[in-house]
C-alpha cells in the first residue's frame, strides 16, 4: 500500500506547478460559488465542482501553500455564502454600509481558517487522495458545530436536501451525505486525470444511495393526525421589541388565531410574545383559558424569567423559550443554543460601538444557555421536540430533542435576513433534520419561511414570505427510530478517523512536497 501512495505522490510531482497565484484566485472563485448550491437557487452540481476545484487545487502543492489556497476557499465561501448577515448588521444593527461588509469580511477571514488548517493538514500529514481528503472535509464540518460554540453553515450535504444522496441522511446524517459529495467530488478529478478505477467506487456510492431509498425505519401512529394552524404575524424587526408596538404585536396574533381555535395546535412564532411571563400573566391565563375551553394546545415563543433560579443565582436568568399550554397541554423549552450577537453581544462592554442599534433591545439583554436533555414539550399527550430558530442547524442537538417525540416543531424569527437567501437556507436545515429524525417538523416563524415538512424533508406545506398568514396543516405522529438517531454522528466520524489513520500509516515518506526551486 505504500508503493501506491508513493507513486501518487511522484505522479504529482512530476506535473507542472502553475504560479501560486492562480490555484488562489480559482479556489476562492470555488468557495464564492459553492452557496450557490444550496437554497434558494439549487444548483446542486456546484456542491461537487467547488470542492472538486479545490482538491484539483491543492495537487503537488506544500503545506504552506495549501494553508494559502484553502484560506482563500474558505473567504470566498463565508463572505458570498453568509452575506446575508448584511441586512442584520447594517439594517437592523444600525452600522453603516462600510463597516458591516468589513465585519463580513473578518467574519470570512476567521471562519475561512478551518478551510486554511484542513488544507494545511491534508498536504501536510497525508497522501493525496479522496479518501483522506473527503474525511478531513467531514472532520472540519463536524468542527463548526462545537469550535467557539459552532456556526454549523454551509454544509456539501445540504445541496442534496430533497435530491438523490439524501437517502444517505437516515442512516449516517447531514456529514455521511457530506462524504459522499466529497468523494464523488474528488473521484471526478481522479477520473479526468484517467485514474478510472474511480469511477467504481462513485458508482457503488451512487446505487448505495438508491438502495438506502428503499429503506424504512418508521412509520406512522395508528392515530388520527392533529390539525394544525401556524400563525405567521410578519411583524417588522425595527418594531418588534419597541415599548409601544408590544400590544400591537400580541392583538395581531391573536386575531389571527381567532378563526383558529378549535383546531388541534396552534403554535405562534419565536418570542411572538415580546415580553416576559411575569409582565403578561393577566394575557397567557386568558390565552391559557380560551384554548382548554375549544379544546386547543397553544404553544408560543415567549422569553422566560426564571425567577426561582434568578434568586438563586443572584441575577436575572432570562431564557429564549418555547411554552405549552391549553387543552391537555403543558411544559417550557428553553434555548440551549444562544447565538452571539443575535441573543448576547460577547464583550458588550467592549463592542458595544460595533452594533449601537442593539444595545437597548430587550433581547439582547443577555439569555442564559438552557440545560441539556430538556423534557419534550406535552401537546394533547404526544411529545414535542423542541428547536428555537438557529438550534435546527445542530444535528447532534435536533437529534437529541427528537428522541421520544412524535413529531418536532421550530419556531424562528428571521425577519434579521429579510429579503436575502439566510431564511431558505434556514429552512434547508430544517428539512434535513426532519430527514434525520424520520420525524414530521412543522416550523412557525415571524416572517417566513412557515411550513409544514414530512418525515422525508419534503416540504409539504409552505407560506409566503412578508405576509400575515395562517398556514393549516396536519401533523401526523410518527414511531420508530432511524440509525441516525441511534448512533447520531459517530458511524461516519469515527470512519473518516480510521481512514486517516490508514492514510497515515501509509503515507508516502515526505509527503509535505515542497517545491522550494519553483518560489
Amino acid at each position: 500500500m505504500r508503493a501506491y501512495f508513493d507513486k501518487l505522490l511522484s505522479s504529482s510531482q512530476r506535473q507542472k506547478t502553475l504560479p501560486l497565484i492562480y490555484p488562489v484566485l480559482i479556489a476562492l472563485f470555488a468557495g464564492a460559488i459553492f452557496s450557490l448550491a444550496l437554497a434558494p437557487y439549487h444548483y446542486w452540481w456546484l456542491a461537487i465542482l467547488s470542492p472538486a476545484l479545490l482538491y484539483a487545487c491543492l495537487r503537488g502543492r506544500s503545506a504552506k501553500q495549501a494553508f494559502g489556497i484553502g484560506w482563500a476557499y474558505g473567504i470566498g465561501l463565508w463572505f458570498v455564502g453568509a452575506f446575508w448577515l448584511y441586512t442584520s448588521i447594517h439594517v437592523y444593527g444600525d452600522t453603516s454600509a462600510f463597516l458591516s461588509i468589513v465585519m463580513i469580511l473578518i467574519m470570512a477571514l476567521v471562519m475561512g481558517l478551518f478551510s486554511a488548517v484542513q488544507c494545511f493538514v491534508y498536504r501536510r500529514f497525508f497522501p493525496e487522495t479522496p479518501l483522506t481528503f473527503a474525511p478531513l472535509w467531514v472532520l472540519f464540518e463536524w468542527a463548526k458545530t462545537w469550535v467557539f460554540t459552532g456556526f454549523p453553515w454551509l454544509f456539501a450535504g445540504y445541496a442534496f436536501t430533497e435530491r438523490y444522496l439524501d437517502a444517505y441522511a437516515p442512516l449516517f446524517g447531514v456529514f455521511g451525505v457530506s462524504f459522499v459529495v466529497i468523494i464523488l467530488a474528488c473521484a471526478l478529478v481522479e477520473i479526468l486525470n484517467r485514474r478510472l478505477f474511480w469511477a467504481i467506487p462513485s458508482a457503488i456510492l451512487l446505487l448505495g444511495a438508491w438502495g438506502a431509498a428503499q429503506l424504512t425505519f418508521v412509520e406512522q401512529k395508528n392515530q388520527k393526525p392533529l390539525t394544525v394552524s401556524l400563525i405567521q404575524g410578519n411583524i417588522p424587526q425595527d418594531l418588534k421589541w419597541l415599548t409601544e408596538y408590544q400590544v400591537k404585536t400580541l392583538l395581531i396574533y391573536a386575531n389571527l388565531s381567532k378563526t383558529e381555535w378549535g383546531r388541534d395546535l396552534i403554535v405562534w412564532p419565536e418570542s411572538s410574545i415580546p415580553m416576559f411571563q411575569t409582565d403578561i400573566e393577566a394575557f397567557l391565563e386568558a390565552m391559557k383559558v380560551q384554548a382548554e375551553k375549544s379544546g386547543t394546545a397553544w404553544v408560543t415563543g415567549i422569553p422566560y424569567w426564571d425567577l426561582a433560579e434568578s434568586q438563586t443565582a443572584g441575577y436575572p436568568k432570562y431564557y429564549n423559550s418555547i411554552m405549552a399550554s391549553g387543552d391537555e397541554s403543558d411544559g417550557l423549552y428553553k434555548k440551549q443554543r444562544l447565538v452571539p450577537f443575535g441573543e448576547y453581544i460577547p464583550l458588550s462592554g467592549w463592542l458595544s460601538w460595533v452594533l449601537p442599534g442593539l444595545q437597548n433591545d430587550p433581547s439582547m439583554s443577555g439569555f442564559t444557555r438552557g440545560t441539556d436533555h430538556q423534557e419534550p414539550l406535552n401537546v394533547k399527550n404526544h411529545p414535542l421536540g423542541s428547536a428555537i430558530c438557529y438550534e435546527v442547524a445542530y444535528p447532534n442537538l435536533t437529534r437529541r430533542n427528537a428522541s421520544q417525540s412524535d413529531f418536532l416543531v421550530t419556531v424562528s424569527n428571521d425577519a434579521w435576513f429579510t429579503g436575502t437567501a439566510g431564511p431558505l437556507q434556514h429552512l434547508q436545515m430544517v428539512q434535513m433534520r426532519a430527514k434525520e429524525n424520520g420525524r414530521w417538523f412543522i416550523r412557525a416563524t415571524n416572517t417566513g419561511v412557515t411550513a409544514f415538512i414530512d418525515h422525508n424533508g419534503h416540504i409539504v406545506k409552505k407560506a409566503p414570505m412578508d405576509q400575515e398568514v395562517v398556514l393549516r396543516g396536519e401533523l401526523p405522529a410518527m414511531q420508530g427510530v432511524t440509525p441516525y438517531m441511534k448512533l447520531s454522528d459517530w458511524p461516519v466520524l469515527i470512519f473518516s478517523v480510521l481512514l486517516l489513520l490508514v492514510g497515515w500509516r501509509f503515507r508516502p515518506r515526505k509527503v509535505d512536497v515542497s517545491f522550494k526551486s519553483r518560489r
